[in-house]
């Protein structure tokens, strides 16, 4: 069984006991959060399909910890203008395991 979750604009397909990165959400570590924005289930061999979401499906998850992603560089120039700028972005994630997936 899966789900196809959305969260921080990005649809992610989960089962449960996965460990998945999503945008950084404002819970503590170890704590439960729910994802009631479900787009699509999975069981066994039938496809449920929400319109746009499912209602009275839902998603548990408990958060493992917090922590930034890779350093991208950020680089603008104009040829010949000797115009340079140079910026570093590291995106900040909450890293969730997936408990349930309660339908």
């Amino acid at each position: 069984m899966y789900a196809i979750i959305e969260t921080g604009g990005k649809q992610y397909r989960v089962e449960e006991g996965s460990v998945l990165n999503v945008e950084l959400l404002s819970a503590d570590a170890g704590s439960e959060v729910g994802f009631d924005r479900v787009l699509a289930v999975k069981k066994e061999d039938r496809l449920e399909v929400g319109q746009p979401f499912l209602d009275g499906v839902s998603v548990r998850g408990k958060v493992l910890d917090h922590g930034k992603g890779k350093k991208i560089i950020v680089f603008k120039y104009k040829a010949k203008k000797n115009y340079r700028r140079k910026q570093g972005h590291r995106q900040p994630f909450t890293r969730v395991l997936i408990e349930k997936i309660e339908v």
